[in-house]
């Protein structure tokens, strides 16, 4: 794999799915909503460990990656995992065809931050792609209220009602708002690991483990 295929400066957009027809289409929808990036695909998880391989001494260069689930020679999930922890600054969205509470509960997990449908019209799915540069958690709509009924469902007491310090909440607001713990650092004027901790706390407080779960207790809030 040559670097020199990348146009200086362009943000890259990693694209992982193994049907033909789908890779097609959701390749023409990261265009339309991302023309200036840089777009390279994968039909299996080990094509996709390859392009992360390839990516692992610049990893600042990835920026956005869809992830089917269903591939041929695993799950998907596997890679959300290691996108977590090599890239964490690649946005890791999920593009499936699941919408059960297992495969949508395992995938925000191990890390996504985002999942979309791919049963969704084109141009609804290019619009909530394009609302990541904003901050926005893409999330189908079957889905965001999958996770709605998953809080609502929670026997501990309600997400809203936990006590988070003034420094938690700002924390939470800039997390919510797709702020990196290093960012968060610079605008609070503090040092990584200390929003770092604050975020795992935060993350206690309210009984979630990702992401994408802070940011719907930040809505519930009224943070985002």
């Amino acid at each position: 794999m040559d670097d020199g295929v990348f146009r200086a400066g362009k943000p890259v957009c990693l694209l992982i799915e193994d049907q033909p027809r789908t890779r097609d289409w959701m390749r023409a929808a990261l265009t339309e909503a991302y023309p200036d990036a840089e777009i390279v695909d994968a039909a299996t998880r080990r094509d996709a460990n390859l392009w992360l391989d390839h990516f692992a001494a610049t990893p600042e260069r990835l920026w956005l990656v869809l992830v089917d689930l269903g591939l041929p020679d695993g799950s998907g999930v596997c890679l959300i995992h290691r996108l977590t922890v090599e890239f964490p600054k690649a946005v890791s969205v999920v593009a499936s065809i699941y919408d059960d509470d297992a495969h949508l509960f395992e995938a925000i997990s191990a890390g996504a931050q985002g999942y979309l449908l791919k049963d969704q019209a084109p141009e609804q799915f290019v619009g909530y792609l394009k609302r990541i540069e904003q901050g926005e958690p893409p999330l189908s709509p079957s889905i965001a209220r999958r996770l709605l009924t998953h809080f609502q469902k929670r026997p501990q007491v309600s997400a809203s009602g936990v006590p988070l310090t003034s420094r938690e909440t700002e924390t939470l607001t800039l997390l919510a708002r797709g702020l990196t713990i290093n960012e968060i650092a610079k605008r609070l004027n503090l040092k990584g690991q200390t929003v770092a901790s604050y975020v795992k706390t935060i993350y206690q407080k309210l009984n979630v483990s990702s992401r994408a779960e802070a940011t719907l207790a930040a809505v519930h809030r009224g943070l985002a």
